[in-house]
């Protein structure tokens, strides 16, 4: 049974038919729970036994709530129905497969048929799904497998036996379909104004006469096949579809220069398409991450023909990556490499998880500069030496996305959609606060809610990061964005969950709310001071300020590789314990009764210290009554940028100085009668990021023999976080 590579051979496929026929002799399904019939039904495609797991396929389905129920498992349906066809008039399987599939898509809508397309291709492709079976084959070394791991095997098998068959077939049936359906240029180039070349992906649904308006997306992650599913997917809606690349990307012969061009290069691929014969002069954008941020770049210089934008999890250059908050971090070091080493990406050197830990942990250890953390894996870094030279948020910086005034001239509706774990979630709600900033009246909405960087892109998951996410906050991100795209570009309707401005998921009470801007998320806000009141092995949070205040002491040898600071990444989000070897921890009373706390929680340090310079870890959680920590939100940043990012203005050593904090994670959360609230406060040294000696020196430049003494402070008890709160809150 453990022999590599043996997925294909007969003896093989006869043993997995006796395992399942096995298994299913001593399977029993539970009513009602939809994955017990899952396995049933792969478990009687293994074994022959077509039509009965014909029939609890559709067992699968009528138990689904999913509107697209009647899709689900159609891939392995459509493969038992051919098989039974094979088996009663004999011939290939292709000859009975093929004619089922074509007269399948012949009877859907553009929609549906894209939708159940992707059913038909295996994420990462055959010989993936092969390397996988014969991974875990490798390790089931035993004579005999108990229950699960004998059902883990039958279903790894299943889906390898299937899409074996059907997937090479379905390449060329669903490539005939589409070219009925659409009208696809895959190879467009557009000149800019600056004299690159850029690659586009250009459909439009067949019989269209009239002009249209555009949905486009840019996006320097090149891949073909993921450009022409998003084209198609915008020409079913009734748009023209257009998938363009970044400067150097794809077809482009320009060298790749992320974040320097999309100012420029976005409009450059608007004007191009308000000059096409298909264009009715309206351009809508949407599109996350890097996409985001090409979206607010296009915004630096607005295009008039462009209508509306709807940035997902949008980076900032310079704010959320490479640095946060004047802090750069490792945590997407090896992203330059996967963007620039080839006209795709390098999934390969991206993957590399074990590279880059050992690179971050051997850096770490060195006391090296950061300025050499290259030099410790080995291979040149050119962009992050690039982006070193740019320690403020400075013009480099600026000149990428809009700017303070710029955000003025910003006219069009604007839909944002983030996660209270995306970790670039700074950049997306700096560009909603700017934008209300300069513009008051800016018809700007926000959808946020518990996603991560990835889950915002698609509406959310079930659980994520061990947290069990509410049923209610799960959202289709795509279909909203098209819904958006049709209230704009075509007076269509609102989409239904746009009831106000700000649109937030309440954690742990399952439900939405809607107000018109962030600061009405909470009636009022209480400041909580960093007493020196001791409660346990916690410090006292307090509601009063100190008549007169104390101090704190905390130190840190900034020398030592073998403790690290600051461990603030909410991953998972719920723990049953903390690292309480450093750090200094306040805690709340307890709440009288639950309450929602919704927004951006900041506030004040003061401290003196020894050195010039701190980089500055705050963690908040709610302590729940069973003693889980719950991550609310945090904060990282360096003490010299505190009062201006752009401009450095360090410590000075022995004096009192006012250290403010502003840019953390917006969260919203229902926290439960008898939770009380923790803060971490700590200084960040730990191999996630730059570790700044104190010295007044540029820090990536800073080494180990920089640390000199202990950093010494002496944090102010009249320190205090502000915390938004409902206006019924109990102060304890």
């Amino acid at each position: 049974m453990a022999t590599k590579n043996t997925a294909d051979s007969l003896g093989f496929a006869q043993a997995m038919q006796e395992l399942a026929t096995s298994v299913l002799a001593v399977y029993r399904p539970q009513t009602g729970q939809k994955d017990s019939f899952d396995t049933i039904f792969r478990l009687q495609l293994v074994t022959g036994q077509y039509t009965e797991a014909k029939k609890s396929i559709a067992l699968v389905r009528s138990l689904s709530k999913d509107s697209t129920a009647s899709l689900l498992y159609k891939q392995y349906e459509l493969f038992a129905e051919a098989r039974l066809r094979q088996r009663q008039s004999g011939g290939s399987f292709g000859v009975h497969f093929t004619p089922i599939l074509t007269t399948l898509f012949t009877t859907l809508d553009d929609r549906r048929a894209l939708i159940l397309s992707t059913a038909f291709a295996s994420r990462n492709g055959l010989l993936s799904l092969r390397n996988d079976l014969d991974k875990l084959l490798s390790g089931t070394k035993k004579d005999s497998l108990n229950l699960s791991e004998a059902i883990a095997l039958c279903s790894r098998y299943t889906t390898y036996l299937v899409y074996q068959h059907v997937e090479p077939i379905a390449r060329i049936v669903l490539k005939a379909d589409d070219e009925r359906r659409f009208i696809i240029a895959d190879s467009v180039l557009i000149k800019t104004k600056e004299g690159a070349t850029l690659s586009a992906v250009v459909v439009r649904k067949r019989g269209i006469t009239i002009p249209q308006p555009t949905a486009l997306l840019y996006f320097i992650y090149s891949n073909t096949d993921r450009s022409l599913a998003e084209a198609k997917y915008a020409a079913a809606r009734g748009y023209v579809g257009i998938v363009a690349d970044t400067r150097g990307k794809r077809l482009s012969p320009d060298p790749v220069e992320p974040y320097e061009h999309e100012a420029k290069d976005v409009n450059s691929v608007i004007d191009w398409i308000v000059k096409q014969s298909w264009s009715n002069g309206k351009v809508g954008m949407y599109g996350g991450s890097y996409s985001g941020f090409a979206q607010w770049a296009a915004m630096k210089y607005p295009h008039p023909a462009l209508k509306t934008i709807v940035p997902y999890v949008a980076a900032i250059p310079g704010q959320g990556l490479p640095m946060e908050n004047n802090v750069f971090l490792n945590a997407n070091y090896q992203w330059a490499f996967y963007v620039t080493n080839n006209k795709y990406v390098d999934n390969e050197v991206n993957n590399d998880n074990q590279r880059w830990r050992s690179m971050r942990n051997r850096w770490y250890e060195s006391g090296a500069a950061y300025a050499k953390i290259d030099s410790i894996d080995g291979t040149p870094n050119p962009w992050l030496q690039r982006w070193l030279q740019h320690p403020a948020y400075d013009a480099y910086w600026q000149s990428m996305v809009p700017y303070g005034a710029d955000f003025a001239n910003i006219t069009i509706p604007v839909l944002s959609i983030t996660g209270y774990y995306d970790d670039g979630q700074i950049s997306a709600m700096q560009y909603v606060t700017e934008h209300y900033k300069y513009k008051p009246n800016a018809e700007h909405y926000l959808i946020i809610g518990p996603y991560d960087h990835f889950g915002a892109q698609q509406g959310g998951i079930p659980v994520l990061r061990d947290y069990k996410v509410d049923p209610i906050a799960l959202i289709n991100t795509k279909e909203i964005t098209f819904d958006w795209l049709d209230y704009v570009l075509k007076g269509g309707k609102k989409p239904d969950l746009l009831k106000d401005k700000i649109n937030y998921e309440v954690m742990g009470a399952n439900s939405w709310q809607h107000v018109p801007s962030i600061e009405k998320m909470s009636a009022t806000s209480v400041k909580l001071y960093l007493t020196d009141q001791k409660e346990g092995n916690n410090y006292r949070l307090s509601v009063q300020k100190p008549k007169i205040p104390g101090t704190l002491k905390q130190e840190v040898d900034l020398a030592d590789r073998s403790t690290a600071n600051n461990d603030y990444y909410p991953d998972p989000i719920i723990r049953k314990e903390l690292n309480r070897s450093n750090g200094l921890f306040f805690i709340s009373e307890p709440f009288a009764h639950a309450v929602s706390l919704s927004g951006m929680f900041s506030g004040e340090l003061k401290a003196v210290t020894n050195k010039k310079d701190m980089d500055i870890g705050i963690v908040l959680y709610e302590v729940t009554p069973a003693g889980d920590y719950f991550e609310l939100s945090y904060f990282l940043g360096r003490a010299s940028y505190a009062k201006d990012a752009s401009l450095r203005h360090l410590l000075k050593p022995g004096v009192m100085e006012t250290i403010p904090f502003s840019k953390t994670r917006l969260f919203s959360r229902q926290v439960s009668k008898g939770s009380r609230l923790l803060v971490v406060l700590n200084i960040d040294k730990n191999p996630f990021a730059q570790i700044n000696y104190g010295t007044g020196k540029e820090v990536s430049h800073e080494t180990i023999r920089d640390a000199g003494e202990p950093l010494k402070i002496k944090w102010s008890t009249d320190s205090f976080i502000q915390l938004p709160c409902q206006q019924n809150f109990v102060r304890f």
